[in-house]
């Protein structure tokens, strides 16, 4: 099954300020962002990993991976994902297509907000790609208007 980037970004931009009642809203309690990537991920066709402790899945608020909700356990469980489920690798910015994955970084090594590609511009630059997310809900929104200090970018795959 491939991944399907449409569905993922269709889903993107029909909860980007709205909450799906299907899954917890972690805003009061850390933020949503990953959350929302993640339903979004499932949405383009990434199966659940029940794999325990290092998987990627959501059942309830009490039964969930770190994976589903946690930037840093996000990327770790993408990038040495060897089973099922959706894996990513890290690429420069002008190689993001509309449902990747972009994480950003506020403070020095600590990574903090993750962000779905919902757009790019033929010329890929921060100005031209967009992105959506929870935790200052956001559509559209161009990767410039952060004042990150880092970012890193990830392209999606699914097995």
């Amino acid at each position: 099954m491939a991944y399907d980037r449409g569905k993922a970004v269709r889903y993107a931009h029909k909860w980007a300020f709205k909450r799906n009642r299907h899954y917890l809203d972690f805003s009061g309690i850390g933020g949503d962002c990953t959350n929302f990537i993640s339903q979004c991920l499932y949405a383009g066709g990434a199966d659940m990993n029940y794999t325990e402790i290092f998987g990627w899945y959501y059942n309830s608020e009490d039964d969930r991976a770190a994976a589903w909700t946690g930037v840093q356990y996000l990327y770790n469980f993408l990038v040495k994902n060897d089973g099922p489920g959706p894996f990513g690798s890290d690429i420069p910015l002008y190689e993001l297509l509309p449902g990747d994955i972009v994480q950003i970084s506020f403070q020095k090594g600590i990574f903090s907000h993750s962000l779905l590609v919902v757009e790019t511009g033929k010329k890929v630059t921060p100005d031209t790609v967009l992105i959506a997310t929870h935790s200052l809900d956001s559509d559209y929104r161009p990767l410039s208007t952060y004042s990150m200090l880092t970012r890193r970018c990830l392209k999606i795959d699914v097995r």
